[in-house]
């Protein structure tokens, strides 16, 4: 019931939220409905699981993107002189490239996090704990690395990871998959080598943020760092559910 109600709260406040529960007590489909603290307390905080699809095998992708922690605009910074620098939440996904599920969920302050190949790395490990093997990883620049190549070779992960436009295989740091990468890279150039690696396919995961942001906002309500991720991940979490409820009929507490 609360994670029926943590949908909910992407639409509607904690005082609205307490509005339907009396509703629905009153209809008698519940013995008695929620108030406001009760609400506040049970979802506040609450990071739900995302659930993971039946298939063992996947096809991934990993991105990053920002959500506002600040609602006040560029012209209160310029009119009152506000010192304060606006933050930035940085979410951090990992998703199913073939049927764009939502998979892992990585959010943090900006500056305060680790980097897009580090947490991509780390959510290909949650999988792998999972039971789930990916055959192959999407990315941009930003997940150009050498620490993630020699970790794809380690686990024979097949690749379509954009090569920096300034890399050179002088700067591989022992990673022969990232310096095999550079070479077919450069000698085919971009056209070529996005068609042979169908890279492509990556462009579901801007989906996801293009949709999040687009149904829910970009904004996030929640002061402290802890309730900001939280209700970042809420966002996401809500959008897979209602996704998933869509597609197969699945309900929120199945």
């Amino acid at each position: 019931f609360i994670r029926w109600l943590t949908v909910w709260k992407q639409w509607l406040d904690y005082r609205g939220l307490e509005g339907v529960t009396r509703s629905i007590a009153r209809y008698g489909f519940i013995p008695e409905y929620a108030d406001y603290s009760t609400i506040w307390t049970r979802v506040h905080n609450m990071i739900p699981q995302i659930d993971l699809p039946e298939e063992d095998e996947l096809d991934v992708a990993t991105d990053g993107s920002g959500l506002k922690t600040n609602n006040a605009g560029e012209y209160r910074v310029f009119r009152y002189k506000e010192k304060t620098k606006k933050k930035y939440l940085v979410v951090v996904i990992t998703a199913d490239v073939r049927n764009k599920k939502l998979l892992k969920v990585d959010v943090h302050v900006q500056k305060k996090g680790k980097s897009e190949p580090k947490i991509a790395k780390r959510h290909l490990k949650r999988l792998k704990k999972d039971g789930k093997k990916v055959r192959k990883i999407y990315g941009d620049g930003a997940m150009d690395s050498n620490d993630l190549f020699r970790y794809l070779d380690k686990e024979k992960i097949a690749s379509a990871i954009k090569i920096r436009k300034n890399a050179t295989t002088d700067h591989c740091k022992g990673s022969k998959r990232r310096r095999t990468e550079i070479r077919s890279y450069q000698r085919w150039g971009y056209e070529l080598w996005s068609h042979l690696r169908r890279y492509g396919l990556r462009w579901a995961i801007e989906g996801i943020f293009s949709a999040v942001k687009r149904k829910f906002g970009e904004n996030i309500l929640a002061k402290s760092e802890k309730t900001m991720r939280a209700e970042a991940v809420q966002r996401f979490w809500s959008y897979d559910t209602v996704r998933n409820y869509g597609l197969n009929g699945i309900g929120i507490v199945g």
